[in-house]
């Protein structure tokens, strides 16, 4: 499409349908009204928990029914202002659903501290007394596996009720980030003068013009280098905030801390750094091949996304984007694919965008309906990887939400990125087997390329990075601007290497990366990753066998801690063998790359 139609200019089959959430804005209010009511209930349940098994199933089974509307509500409200975010109606909809989740975590804040003062003796008790106790058995030995990090009841409902002042350093970056800063102006391709955006800062990044792709970057990160002290305060505080609710909840470290939500020893996290540093030497060699490919002397940190093909621009409208993922998932099974086949032609997936819609993509939904995803469809062989990953996540989604009960349902984000990343390796191993042309098989493999550094290697120097300032916090050190600075230039050097100029303006990047507003999070990107690429290949090497083991991983939703829930799909993730065959593995496709090359 060369132009952003209005919404009711699209074609219905290619946009969701939300009226299987509800049927019109009329049901929301009523279930918005409902759940106020059930809150007020809600918070009669405090000091019952510990009374008898029927009296705890009772009270578990209310909470459950306000987290499942809450989420109903949310869900919707949302997905609705993403149609249209100039729509002020959907807009306060979904402040007003946001405004009663807080509420209700508020409300419900006595729940884990009230099962904590439960001995393990009364539980097994009750249980035996009640049979339906028994499905929520462990959830209770989740929150006793973390009873020393819970507080005193009073105290648990204060921490609740500062949930918004621990946002607050995000939202000022967020605001600083999304609707301060301006770039200024840069000459395009055309010599015309433009204004430089977030938004056009990505594409300009893959311009062939080497002219436009420097002036993209000096002015970006300029811009962040005026407000360098800011946004170094805001990052800071939001460490400080990471250190002070780890130390109040008695964790060793802010890491442990994070960490312990996925009952992830930090070994985990040590590892992945540790193998990725092994095999820097992959990394290096495919930068200095990017440098002979483009044909130039030096490469600097704006010649790092470029297209090495010039020439490949395929077209793939959606009808055959669709086609290829069908084809592409073959090894899937029938049962995947008629699952699969039915969320594209059932209003799960808003294709095209429209003036006001969302950017980017995603996968969501709740669990009394499909999941949904989201696109922005472009016709470009982008465009079908994002098809197949965020179809990835839907049907991890429909797995576990058809073989799990509600509060076993939702699996962690340690386990998010490996669905989608299956579908991916099958995509891109499917059509390097069908590319008819050197310049598609190059395209191909420096695609896949680029996920991986993007993915393990970027994303672990993230993690480092994380782990480097929250350590220097935890040891009363100060985390200046220049701390900040140095510290990121140092990990730079280590990540690219003697092939890459390091451009003094990189020392400024992590001023604009929001993940670093959600502690100890990119991690699981590089270990989601390692883990999808090892089962990826023992799909290829035993099918059927792996098929199952992978299938009975989807259907598992967090019925387990997440380490053993990937043994059970046939990856150890406490070795390090995932990471060090998915790094192996890119290797290999370097080797490829320098074949293509050549040939």
């Amino acid at each position: 499409m060369n132009h952003s139609p209005k919404r009711d200019e699209i074609e219905a089959r290619f946009k969701w349908n939300l009226q299987d959430i509800y049927n019109d804005d009329a049901a929301w209010e009523n279930d918005y009204e409902q759940m106020k009511t059930m809150l007020l209930k809600a918070a009669q349940l405090q000091g019952t928990l510990g009374q008898s098994g029927p009296q705890l199933l009772s009270a578990l089974q209310q909470i459950e029914s306000i987290d499942r509307r809450g989420e109903k509500l949310v869900v919707y409200a949302k997905m609705r202002r993403d149609e249209n975010n100039a729509d002020n109606r959907y807009q306060a909809l979904y402040d007003r659903a946001e405004t009663l989740m807080i509420e209700a975590g508020s409300t419900m804040s006595f729940v884990t501290p009230e099962l904590t003062e439960i001995s393990q003796e009364i539980l097994n008790q009750f249980m035996e007394e009640c049979e339906d106790l028994k499905l929520y058995r462990h959830m209770f030995d989740e929150i006793f596996r973390q009873k020393e990090h819970v507080l005193s009841q009073p105290e648990e409902k204060i921490l609740a009720q500062s949930a918004d002042l621990s946002l607050a350093a995000g939202n000022i970056f967020t605001m600083l980030n999304n609707a301060d800063i301006k770039f200024g102006m840069i000459r395009d391709e055309n010599g015309q003068e433009v204004e430089l955006t977030k938004g056009r800062y990505g594409r300009f990044m893959e311009s062939h013009d080497r002219r436009v792709r420097e002036e993209a970057f000096h002015a970006l990160y300029s811009a962040y280098g005026k407000l360098e002290n800011t946004l170094a305060s805001s990052l800071s505080a939001s460490v400080k905030k990471d250190v002070f609710y780890a130390r109040v909840r008695k964790y060793p470290s802010a890491l442990h801390a994070s960490l312990q939500q996925d009952n992830v020893e930090v070994e985990v996290y040590d590892r992945l750094i540790e193998s990725v540093h092994s095999y820097m030497n992959d990394m290096y060699r495919y930068l200095k091949l990017r440098r002979q490919i483009l044909n130039l002397d030096e490469l600097h940190m704006y010649d790092i996304y470029v297209p090495l093909v010039k020439e490949y621009q395929a077209e793939v409208p959606y009808d055959k984007a669709r086609e290829q993922v069908l084809e592409a998932l073959q090894p899937l099974g029938e049962e995947y694919l008629s699952i699969l086949k039915s969320g594209f032609t059932r209003g799960w997936i808003d294709v095209y965008e429209n003036q006001g819609k969302t950017s980017g993509a995603y996968s969501w939904g709740c669990y009394d309906t499909h999941p949904y995803v989201l696109l922005n469809y472009d016709n470009k062989l982008d465009d079908v990887f994002t098809l197949a990953h965020e179809m990835g996540h839907a049907l991890h989604s429909f797995y576990s939400n058809r073989h799990q009960p509600y509060v076993y349902s939702q699996y962690t984000i340690f386990l998010a990125e490996v669905a989608s990343t299956v579908n991916e390796s099958l995509l891109i191993d499917y059509l390097l087997k069908r590319s008819n042309s050197r310049e598609e098989r190059i395209y191909l493999i420096n695609h896949y390329l680029e996920q991986f550094r993007g993915t393990v290697y970027r994303q672990t120097m993230f993690a480092e990075y994380e782990k480097i300032i929250h350590e220097m916090v935890e040891q009363g050190k100060p985390l200046t601007t220049e701390a900040l600075k140095s510290s990121y230039l140092d990990l730079n050097r280590l990540y690219y290497g003697p092939d890459v100029v390091m451009d003094e303006d990189i020392k400024m990047e992590w001023a604009r990366i929001p993940h670093f507003y959600s502690a100890f999070y990119v991690y699981k990107y590089a270990t989601g990753f390692s883990a999808a690429t090892a089962i990826k290949e023992q799909i290829q090497n035993e099918g059927e066998a792996a098929v199952k083991r992978y299938l009975e991983f989807l259907k598992s939703g967090s019925s387990d801690y997440p380490v053993e829930l990937l043994k059970k799909a046939g990856v150890d993730m406490t070795s390090p063998k995932p990471v060090q065959s998915a790094l192996d593995y890119f290797g290999r496709l370097v080797s490829e790359l320098e074949t293509a090359v050549s040939g």
